[in-house]
């Protein structure tokens, strides 16, 4: 038989294109490896390299056969290592390298330094700086760089500064590394001064700074900086986009994208991210498809950010096909990506898909513990949220501040009175977190909306800080289920004074006045909104069909459909009225006006319209699904209890606090008006 040469076994190795090929010509060798006398080749180095390029687990296996290992290979695998996920084994195979006999060189060096900045090992690059110096390399560019690197990431500029004393005036790279360093410490001044005497300015120089003064906010100097270039590649516009969604400018970002003479994936993804964060949910689904009409191809911070504006939107066919792209390209679920779906799913009232999602995720975060637990807060599952608290302690992942705000709120929200104050309690005591505003927030909800005012104003004294506004607005909103006008006006009047723009304020304490009839105090306080230029927020609901989002607010006339909605709409409520004896609740409307009026305004709230439009163009066994921006008002949840019975549909609506769920003239909820 005629067995390779060296030069055909380099070549196979080479023309792996996977780990499957690699272990076929691991075995080939390893049948072969007795007839290899040659001195100048041992078939397993090129393996070796290969292996740390694909499968560094095996790489390290088989460094340990090898007898005498070259420096070439201990560096192939520190190099490999150091942009792992576990770079501190760089210092264990260092430490082999050093026992086992091959010197380390000048290629060693600068991604074992870069391996102890990524483990945040400082001891260790001190460690490995002593080495440097002792085998008289430390004037090398490349380590001196790698070191100025770690000591700015272990926040140590003075060192830092030392070592770049040492470097020649025309190594950019050092200077470049020494910039970086003081842009990430925020130090803009030291980084200016040294820009400004920089003779070997490249492009990576200019980019350094505009990122560093776009991400600080300084985005006038980060655009003058950037006129001034006298090169730009795709990275000089990324720092400039990066720099306006950092400030929250999503005009500014638009602008600086669609000027962009080309973009790479970095560019797409930031601008999905810059909608999905702001809101804009509709705009980063529309960008989605553009980028695939231009052939790039996404990466899980695309579909993490495309995942989060479906959730946002409650867009579920739009999730469940993300869903289908992440299996059909046999896309790995990491831990992130799976927690993005759970939110998505949670968010979009499929809390089964949800549960079914989050059980199979191995390595559980404590983000994804999170929120699971806030998908059921939202869906009212308060109970089984406590029980995944305690099973989670369990398991050894302690809970953090936001944690608590997902269960706090999910005992609101349920009435849980005994347990959320337990909690609350428990925070410092057994886990050692001191409750902040937010916590005290919730509790003061769960006492106010529980009718337990006095308490909950007894909390807010005793709170350890200043109550903010958002505990003022639970305790009024607590004062409108209960009626108690008493409370309600001091409160009203101290969040007035926080919030003076806040249009949900004026309207929650002028509503409160309107359900005692006070509407001259109601009318006053509306007037104030006017004066103080405030405009109400318009109640906005949503749903989805075949993948398109459908809007509409009270009285909505614009829709393409309004006649055929608007019939459905007048049909429902005869058959209501005959069927289940519905009376509107003219409570609801806090107007002063006459009672036929008041059933009028309440027949063409926005979420009524949106359920109209679902009977219409859905299945008799298909779910509706609403999302609504405002709380969902008393009557509107009554007719969806009835709907749900008298035409036998399920109906899942979300508003701004959690999920409705109706069916058979039945709802989930527990929660108060």
């Amino acid at each position: 038989m005629l067995l390779p040469d060296c030069s055909t076994l380099h070549s196979l190795l080479c023309s792996c294109k996977n780990l499957g090929h690699l272990k076929q010509a691991h075995a080939h060798i390893l049948k072969h490896f007795p007839s290899f006398q040659c001195s100048s080749f041992h078939p397993l180095h090129p393996l070796l390299s290969s292996y740390a390029r694909a499968h560094l687990c095996s790489a390290l296996n088989l460094l340990a056969l090898l007898p005498c290992p070259t420096p070439f290979l201990f560096n192939s695998l520190i190099r490999a290592l150091s942009v792992s996920n576990h770079p501190h084994q760089s210092v264990v195979l260092f430490r082999q390298m050093l026992r086992r006999g091959p010197r380390p060189n000048n290629f060693t060096y600068p991604f074992l330094v870069k391996s102890c900045t990524a483990a945040l090992s400082f001891r260790c690059g001190v460690m490995v700086h002593t080495h440097v110096v002792r085998s008289g390399l430390e004037i090398d560019p490349y380590i001196q760089s790698a070191l100025i690197c770690m000591y700015a990431g272990g926040k140590d500029i003075d060192s830092a500064r030392k070592v770049f004393d040492g470097c020649s005036d025309w190594q950019t790279v050092c200077w470049n590394s020494m910039l970086d360093g003081y842009v990430k410490l925020g130090e803009m001044g030291q980084a200016r001064v040294l820009f400004e005497r920089m003779g070997c300015k490249d492009v990576i120089s200019w980019n350094t700074m505009i990122n560093g003064l776009a991400i600080l906010g300084e985005l006038d100097d980060a655009q003058e900086l950037f006129a001034q270039m006298p090169v730009r590649n795709v990275v000089s516009w990324n720092s400039m986009l990066a720099g306006n969604v950092k400030c929250g400018d999503v005009q500014g970002a638009c602008k600086v994208f669609e000027e962009m003479p080309q973009r790479d994936i970095v560019s797409w993804n930031t601008m999905l991210a810059c909608y999905a964060q702001s809101g804009h949910s509709s705009e980063a689904l529309k960008l989605f498809d553009r980028m695939k009409s231009v052939g790039m191809k996404p990466t899980d911070a695309t579909i993490v950010s495309l995942l989060s504006a479906c959730a946002h939107l409650g867009a579920l066919d739009q999730g469940r096909r993300l869903h289908d792209y992440i299996d059909r390209n046999n896309i790995e679920l990491s831990t992130i990506l799976a927690t993005a779906l759970v939110d998505m799913y949670a968010k979009c009232g499929s809390f089964a898909q949800a549960w079914q999602i989050f059980h199979g995720i191995e390595q559980k975060d404590l983000l994804a513990w999170n929120t699971m637990m806030a998908g059921m807060a939202m869906h009212g599952y308060a109970e089984d949220a406590l029980r995944l608290f305690s099973e989670m302690t369990e398991n050894g992942t302690m809970p953090d501040d936001i944690t608590f705000v997902v269960i706090l709120s999910a005992c609101s929200h349920a009435g849980m009175v005994k347990e959320g104050c337990y909690l609350l309690n428990s925070m410092k005591k057994k886990y050692g977190i001191d409750p902040k505003l937010e916590h005290y927030g919730c509790v003061v909800d769960l006492l106010a909306r529980s009718g337990l005012l006095e308490e909950a104003m007894e909390l807010t004294r005793a709170m350890p800080m200043e109550p903010n506004a958002p505990a003022w607005g639970a305790l009024l909103g607590g004062c409108r289920i209960h009626e108690n006008i008493k409370v309600a006006e001091d409160v009203g009047k101290r969040l007035l004074n926080i919030q003076p723009c806040h249009s949900g304020r004026y309207v929650l304490l002028s509503n409160i006045y309107a359900t005692v009839n006070r509407w001259e105090d109601a009318r006053n306080v509306r007037s104030m909104m006017v004066a103080n230029g405030v405009a109400k927020i318009p109640g906005l609901s949503m749903i989805e069909l075949k993948g398109a989002m459908h809007q509409f607010v009270a009285g909505d006339q614009s829709h393409p459909e309004t006649q055929k909605i608007y019939s459905k709409l007048a049909e429902i409520f005869d058959r209501l009225k005959v069927e289940a004896g519905y009376l509107p609740d003219t409570k609801q409307v806090l107007l002063d006006i006459e009672e036929e009026e008041k059933e009028n305004a309440l027949f063409f709230h926005s979420e009524k319209l949106a359920i109209a439009f679902g009977l219409l163009y859905t299945s008799p066994d298909e779910t509706i699904r609403v999302v609504k921006n405002l709380r969902v008002c008393r009557d509107c949840h009554h007719v969806m209890k009835i709907i749900s019975k008298v035409y036998c549909r399920e109906i899942i609506t979300r508003d701004r606090n959690r999920f409705h769920h109706f069916i058979r003239g039945a709802c989930s909820c527990k929660d108060y008006w």
